[in-house]
């Protein structure tokens, strides 16, 4: 059977996701995305209108998808004991997936490209993601942010340490 338009927007969407994390907004080709998804660049464009609104869909999606696992992850915990579960499926994100690598491109992008809007998305999506984290652990404002700031210290240097040369 032939997937849906909705289907094959998925498979975009992770396919942007792991092209973006790594090459960034600049540095990605829509071409490479559509290849890397098994679709026509044209047909791309027909599920996303421009590169821009791909990659902000992509960086809402990586946004979304953690506060799915941070919210799995703290399940009926609370306190620190709450933070450790998250911090261990971070770290599990980290390993597994383009997830943090995607945040830490979109932070990176709402920085550096002249778009507003963009730069309210992504504000909008880290503060959501802070409130989840602050209302699923019930942790002291202080905690919540010591643990976005030891993630963000362990995406950044994921995004540096070269990889393992192959074998």
């Amino acid at each position: 059977m032939r997937p849906s338009a909705d289907e094959r927007r998925e498979t975009v969407l992770r396919a942007a996701i792991a092209e973006f994390a790594t090459g960034g907004f600049h540095g990605t080709s829509t071409e490479t995305i559509a290849r890397r998804a098994g679709l026509s660049q044209p047909y791309l464009f027909r599920l996303f209108p421009t590169k821009r609104a791909l990659f902000q869909a992509a960086a809402v999606r990586s946004f979304e998808r953690t506060a799915a696992v941070y919210e799995l992850a703290a399940g009926r915990l609370r306190g620190a004991e709450a933070l450790d579960a998250m911090a261990r499926a971070g770290e599990g994100l980290l390993a597994e997936e383009h997830l943090p690598l995607m945040r830490l491109q979109a932070v990176a992008a709402a920085a550096s490209l002249d778009d507003l809007p963009f730069a309210a998305v992504v504000r909008r999506s880290w503060c959501e993601l802070w409130d989840l984290v602050h209302a699923r652990s019930g942790a002291a404002p202080t905690d919540v942010t010591a643990f976005f700031a030891h993630e963000a210290l362990a995406t950044t240097r994921a995004a540096i340490t070269p990889p393992p040369p192959p074998p």
